[in-house]
Formats: structure tokens, C-alpha cells, sequence
């Protein structure tokens, strides 16, 4: 094997943008992450209902009303 030719395994601080800060080992000196779990909605508890309905309305205004309805049923 070559010598030298891996990168060094440090301690990495990990930085979220809501200022929470850990610390654990990478190739990097620094990580920035936009979440993480003191601020992401399914581990505080704080999870937002997504209306899908919309969505749906929107699938059956391009397909048709009956999509799925047009097969025959056994």
C-alpha cells in the first residue's frame, strides 16, 4: 500500500444554522449542515401537516376525475 496517501481523520465540529454545535470525526476540520436533530420537525415533535389534498386535486384535474375508476372491478 501507499503511505500518505489517505486524509487525515480529525475532530470535526459540526455547526447548524439553528446554533447548535456537536462535535464528531471526519476528513473535514468544519461542517456546516442547514438542520439538524435539535431542529428537525420529526425529532422535536413539531412535525407540520402537509396538505396533500391539493395535490390530489391537482392529479385529477389533469388526469381526469375517474383515473383510477376506469379499470374494472372484480
Amino acid at each position: 500500500m501507499k503511505a500518505d496517501i489517505h486524509p487525515k481523520y480529525v475532530e470535526t465540529k459540526v455547526t447548524c444554522a439553528c446554533g447548535n454545535a456537536f462535535t464528531t470525526h471526519s476528513t473535514k476540520p468544519e461542517i456546516h449542515v442547514d438542520i439538524c436533530s435539535a431542529c428537525h420537525p420529526f425529532y422535536t415533535g413539531k412535525q407540520k401537516f402537509v396538505d396533500t389534498a391539493g395535490r390530489v386535486e391537482k392529479f385529477q384535474k389533469r388526469f381526469g376525475g375517474n383515473y383510477f375508476g376506469s379499470r374494472a372491478k372484480k
